[in-house]
């Protein structure tokens, strides 16, 4: 390794904290980092931040590399156009605008005009456009407002027209969206109680409710419409058909992908809301329906996925129809346009729409522009054109014009971004994990690699929540593949690429079978002569932070560098905080004896070893991560650095005015990655 300054990390008191699970004590010497306002945790994040920025200030890249991953994401984005009434509204951003700005035109050859331009909420870029919906006759949009990164959002109403914000204002909503009744007069969303506000970044949340919002009226007077005192971790989301007379509830619980549905027909105000499907048995959500027939994606017998029709005069099971039976690949979602279903498959974690009949007989696979990932396709029911998204690793996200009619893909908006996309190659390969299972992995890298077993590497995962990682477009990491980087992206169980079986195959007592696929896939990457455990550097961020925290304290010896992000790290206490309870469904509990022994195993907070050499460290985090919140990536850094017996840096990054990555300003992203990039240039021995 060259030359790198001497490290002395701040001391970090420990109390004498001792919890017993199941007959199993447990320290928690650094608890009172939990809580996040205190004057001693502040000293700390401050003090940590002072031998992190100090260290990254003495590379001498890092401001080079600050600056081609500032010209790379300077670049015109697009999203896909939609269509609201007889208006059309998109995303763009200019190049390096902290936020994305919403336009909207009557007609596409029209002059685009700022609906809403977020930049001029906040000075520094921190407040977010977290949600909108429009109203069926585009005359109002309900918007929703993050500031920090939090989850909490406030939601507000602009008239389209005129570009003037009404008086409604609506506070403590979490984990909604908003869906207009189509009277144009109000929307359904879900809020939960009003917080303590010295401690709302950490308390949990329950009792989620379900309510109607009439425009013009204060939020003190909205509806309520759904709630159960008796469910304390259910939530709903409220969803109005395309022909405005029913209202569908989803109910959750937590993370868990099996849901409720019950509905509500809005021609007969004061009828009680039914539980169309009453038992969490499987995933289920309504793609259409015409009068009482509904058309539902579900994966109930059919881990990949299915359309199966429910009429509602005839609503038990034996009574429902398939329409589209379970295919080889996993269905994603399913629309309906010109009168026919589009469906969006993954097809070994790369996209595949296909289009069926209201029937269900096949009619064509759409052609995308290659392997990667498509995204888009939405519209009404009779409408024949519509819009998507194409990416890959070296294609950035391209908008196409499709026909539904012709079956014809026309370019809409093509970015142009200063690098050479056939400088670079990407190739699918397939490991075996350590009990036999095939995993796929992306590599991309540039073309002429020489497998000689000294190409740096970054290995990016993920796996969990029935999340799949597929092809995107990133800036930052063609900066990477400049420096002569390979990008791996290994696609874990515990994601959806596959199926809900592959879900599980990643989930509670099967949580190490994640662990060992990524093992396994830095195994292979050396194996094949990519790389070597002195170039090989592992990252993922949030559950993916779990991944990186376990994989690291597993196997220190196979990796040179860990980049763990908003990590899970405290196994144990994780559903003490906000949303954590939520994740119980996917982790387990350490209040049930079986899962508390398959947690501690792992947990990596819990399994650091004193005297162990580990790998150069970067967690990153931020103060107002109210999703995972920041006190396992500090009580992590706080015990990795009191157990490290090695040379090597470990460091903690932790970003102020942020939090858990969703609407984070661009100038904050740039910042981030360049510091990433950074440390791995420095501790990987690159220039």
């Amino acid at each position: 390794m060259i030359d790198a300054p001497i490290l002395v990390y701040p001391t970090t008191a420990k109390v004498q904290q001792v919890d017993t699970y199941h007959g199993t004590s447990v320290a928690d010497p650094y608890r009172w980092l939990e809580d996040p306002n205190s004057e001693e945790t502040q000293a700390w994040v401050e003090s940590q931040n002072q031998v992190t920025f100090d260290y990254l200030s003495q590379i001498p890249l890092r401001e080079t590399l600050r600056q081609r991953i500032t010209q790379l994401w300077d670049y015109e984005k697009y999203g896909s156009p939609f269509k609201r009434g007889d208006r059309y509204f998109y995303y763009k951003n200019d190049g390096l605008q902290n936020q994305s700005v919403l336009y909207t035109l009557p007609t596409l050859d029209a002059e685009p005009r700022v609906l809403l331009d977020p930049n001029t909420l906040s000075e520094d870029g921190t407040i977010a456009l977290s949600g909108i919906s429009i109203s069926e006759d585009a005359r109002y949009m309900a918007y929703g407002l993050s500031a920090a990164g939090s989850d909490w959002q406030e939601w507000k109403v602009r008239d389209v027209e005129t570009g003037e914000d009404l008086p409604d204002h609506l506070k403590w909503v979490k984990f909604s969206g908003a869906s207009w009744t189509h009277d144009h007069q109000g929307f359904f969303y879900s809020r939960y109680d009003e917080p303590n506000e010295a401690t709302q970044f950490q308390d949990v949340n329950y009792f989620q409710k379900l309510y109607y919002h009439r425009l013009g009226t204060p939020q003190s007077e909205d509806v309520l419409i759904y709630d159960r005192p008796d469910q304390k971790e259910w939530g709903f989301g409220g969803s109005v058909t395309e022909d405005g007379r029913y209202l569908i509830i989803y109910v959750w619980r937590g993370t868990d992908p099996r849901r409720l549905v019950f509905y509500k027909d809005l021609s007969q105000p004061d009828q009680a809301v039914v539980e169309l499907i009453s038992e969490f048995t499987a995933s289920f959500s309504v793609i259409d329906n015409e009068g009482s027939l509904f058309w539902v994606e579900t994966n109930l017998d059919a881990p990949r996925g299915r359309v199966i029709a429910i009429d509602l005069t005839q609503p038990d099971p034996q009574h429902w129809q398939e329409i589209i039976p379970e295919a080889e690949e996993t269905l994603e979602g399913v629309g309906v346009l010109n009168h026919q279903f589009v469906a969006s498959y993954l097809k070994d974690a790369h996209t595949q729409v296909k289009i069926f009949d209201l029937s269900g007989q096949f009619v064509r696979e759409v052609e995308l522009p290659g392997i990667g990932s498509a995204g888009g396709f939405g519209g009404k029911r009779d409408e024949v054109e519509t819009f998507y998204s194409f990416t890959g690793y070296t294609t950035p996200t391209t908008i196409y014009r499709y026909n539904m009619v012709t079956g014809e893909s026309t370019l809409f908006r093509q970015p142009q971004v200063d690098f050479d996309p056939d400088a670079y190659e990407t190739q699918q390969v397939f490991y075996t994990s350590r009990d036999g299972t095939r995993v796929p992995m992306f590599l991309t890298y540039k073309k002429g690699l020489i497998l000689d077993g000294n190409n740096p590497t970054y290995l990016y995962g993920y796996g969990g929540f029935n999340i799949s990682l597929t092809p995107s477009f990133s800036p930052s990491n063609l900066v990477w593949m400049e420096l002569g980087g390979v990008f791996a992206v290994a696609n874990l169980r515990g994601g959806g690429e596959y199926g809900e079986d592959w879900h599980q195959a990643g989930m509670k007592l099967n949580k190490q079978n994640v662990f060992d696929d990524f093992i396994a896939a830095a195994e292979w990457l050396i194996a094949h002569g990519y790389t070597s455990s002195r170039k090989l550097a592992i990252a993922g961020g949030s559950n993916g932070g779990l991944l990186v925290g376990a994989c690291m304290t597993q196997r220190p010896d196979l990796f040179a560098a860990a980049l763990p992000a908003v990590g899970v790290l405290d196994m144990l206490r994780f559903q003490q905080f906000t949303i954590g309870w939520a994740w119980c469904p996917e982790y387990g509990s350490s209040e049930d004896p079986e899962e508390f022994k398959a947690l501690y195993a792992y947990s990596p907070l819990h399994q650091l070893k004193p005297g162990t050499a580990y790998p150069a460290t970067l967690i990153t985090t931020a103060d107002h991560d109210d999703r995972v919140v920041p006190a396992h990536s500090f009580k992590f850094a706080a015990a990795l650095q009191a157990a490290h017996g090695g040379d090597a840096p470990v460091l903690i990054r932790i970003e102020t005015k942020a939090g858990h990555g969703a609407g984070k300003p661009t100038a904050k992203v740039i910042e981030e990655i360049g510091d990433r990039w950074a440390f791995l240039v420095r501790v990987l021995d690159m220039v």
